[in-house]
């Protein structure tokens, strides 16, 4: 499994849905999205702060250990006073360099060998007990170098972006510039920008125009020229995710001359709605005998996140399972479960019971919901869909979480029927 992957196993088995286990981190949704879909990875800080919270080793998260208890086991060993073996390793190891370390023995007295045991019992106990301590300290000293890593790392970016500051200044063509996103149309699906601009040397008859670049899609507008040699326009471009925003000045001879202003991300996508997610299949680790994997009594929890840029609201929205993007079941609104932890104001979804039959390794399971919002917009949001995983170590296939998730929110790669 994958970090991302461990993460998500254990979220769902203390019932936490990624919000519910954002808010325990201070963090959003979508951060715990990307660390659980693998696109981003988490700080050693909250790496150690999941460890506590989900009861494992960052060992574990990372892939390295395989024991999932490992730092409660570790822990237990510790207080009841016994050497677990790793300890005894380190011992056995710190015995045999002080002994290539010393000199070649002399024939000695019987209490005199005694002597030499006793001392080095007594050092053993003395290192041993610092063991701990120095455990502490070399915790400490990561999370120190961790600081100082990121503060350099801040100081450089902090150059490097003053630089490339100091580059465009000497190289634009502006004295002034700037771009606003005024509001967002989205009935029309649209985006309205103001933008304005100064030439760094004006000529007289000089014009200019603004340019919005929406993924390939170019909208141009003849700017007004006002007071202080200053250009300005509005401008209105379809939505997209990519949007940049120029100034094109153009000389009396003819010659034109682009800068290009500001650039917008994501506008189209952050439009949307979001719908949170969250199953209770317990389908990870599940055994696929004979190409069948029984579902009963499942069901699922959903919760409105947020509105869309520009007021989108979610107006309906349908769940139910999917099998590689295609409708298996619909899901029925029903009662918060009695063993239900975490936010009151979840709405709960009932799949019916059913058996799924030839599930192979190209398979793919994802509870999914079909979303409309207000301007009548559908896309689909998902939870952390399963794939089947064959593995010669174990008696039987299993469902497991992919590597990467692939899910496309545009309803028109999904089947409902």
């Amino acid at each position: 499994m994958t970090l991302g992957q461990r993460i998500a196993q254990k979220r769902k088995e203390l019932g936490l849905s990624q919000e519910a286990l954002g808010d325990q981190l201070g963090l959003s949704r979508q951060s715990i999205y990307k660390w659980e879909s693998d696109s981003s990875v988490p700080e050693i800080e909250k790496l150690i702060t999941l460890s506590k919270l989900f009861g494992v080793s960052v060992g574990w998260l990372l892939g390295v250990e395989d024991d999932a208890d490992s730092t409660a086991q570790d822990t237990q060993q510790n207080n009841s006073g016994e050497l677990n073996e790793t300890q005894l390793k380190m011992v056995e190891e710190i015995v045999a360099r002080y002994l290539a370390a010393q000199p070649a023995p002399k024939k000695r007295r019987g209490w005199v060998n005694v002597a030499v045991v006793a001392a080095a019992i007594i050092v053993f106990a003395s290192l041993f007990s610092r063991l701990d301590q120095l455990d502490n300290r070399y915790s400490s000293l990561q999370n120190s170098v961790g600081n100082i890593t990121y503060s350099v790392n801040s100081q450089i970016g902090g150059i490097s972006n003053r630089v490339e500051e100091i580059l465009k200044a000497q190289n634009a063509l502006t004295a002034e510039y700037g771009s606003e996103l005024v509001r967002m149309e989205i009935a029309d699906n649209v985006a309205v920008f103001s933008a304005w601009a100064v030439p760094k040397t004006y000529t007289e008859g000089m014009t200019a125009e603004f340019v919005v670049d929406s993924d390939g899609e170019l909208v141009t507008v003849n700017a007004v020229l006002e007071a202080g040699q200053k250009f300005t326009a509005e401008l209105t471009a379809p939505l997209s995710d990519s949007m940049t925003v120029s100034v094109i000045f153009v000389l009396p001879d003819g010659t034109r001359q682009t800068q290009l202003l500001d650039t917008y991300y994501d506008l189209f996508t952050g439009s949307f709605p979001e719908l949170s997610i969250m199953d209770h299949l317990h389908f990870f680790g599940e055994k696929v005998v004979d190409g069948q994997l029984e579902l009963k009594d499942a069901y699922i929890s959903a919760k409105s996140q947020r509105e869309g840029k520009g007021g989108a609201k979610i107006v309906t929205a349908k769940l139910g399972l999917f099998r590689n993007q295609k409708l298996v079941a619909w899901a029925q609104p029903c009662e918060k479960p009695s063993n239900y932890i975490g936010f009151d104001d979840e709405s709960f979804y009932r799949l019916p019971d059913l058996v799924l039959e030839n599930l192979t390794q190209e398979d793919v399971l994802a509870v999914a919901a079909l979303v409309t919002d207000q301007y009548g917009r559908q896309f689909m949001a998902f939870d952390v869909p399963y794939v089947v995983k064959f593995d010669t170590s174990f008696d039987a296939p299993y469902l497991t979480y992919p590597d990467a998730v692939e899910l496309d929110r545009d309803p028109a790669k999904w089947k409902f029927d």
